[in-house]
């Protein structure tokens, strides 16, 4: 694994914890970037030391979640099996979903095979295979729509 390619998977990680946050505590996004800035990426906290992360990417990924969220809930509500909601998913999933969507949207210039590998594995570090699975599946689904 590249530096870029660990940073950006912290990045990625950290941006899911800061969308959770967001989504639960409505801390506003300026304010949540700052906090993560300064306390989260890179830092110790604790004796545990949090990766380095892509500070650009990371924001990007925040702020564009952020801006695009009713076109990427549509999305996923869209992928989602018959009978299901986005409000039966589990919180921390949807912000994984959420950012992997978003990538696949506007971040044409990494592949979709990375986006997905990449989500599967924030998966892991919250969830079971059985989880994983189904992010695999539904931004496997999300990318056939949104890049042919």
């Amino acid at each position: 694994m590249t530096a870029k390619s660990s940073s950006r998977s912290a990045a990625r990680l950290a941006a899911v914890q800061a969308l959770f946050q967001h989504d639960m505590e409505k801390t506003p996004i300026p304010k949540l970037l700052k906090e993560f800035h300064d306390h989260r990426l890179g830092a110790e906290i604790e004796d545990d030391q949090y990766q380095e992360a892509e500070v650009a990417f990371f924001d990007d990924l925040v702020t564009g979640v952020d801006q695009k969220r009713d076109e990427i809930d549509a999305l996923i509500t869209e992928k989602l099996a018959s009978g299901w909601s986005m409000g039966r998913l589990d919180k921390t999933m949807l912000q994984i979903l959420r950012s992997g969507s978003f990538e696949l949207l506007m971040r044409e210039d990494v592949s979709t095979a990375v986006v997905i590998d990449e989500y599967v594995d924030v998966a892991h570090a919250f969830f079971d295979q059985k989880e994983s699975g189904f992010v695999n599946g539904l931004l496997d689904a999300i990318a056939k729509k949104v890049r042919g």
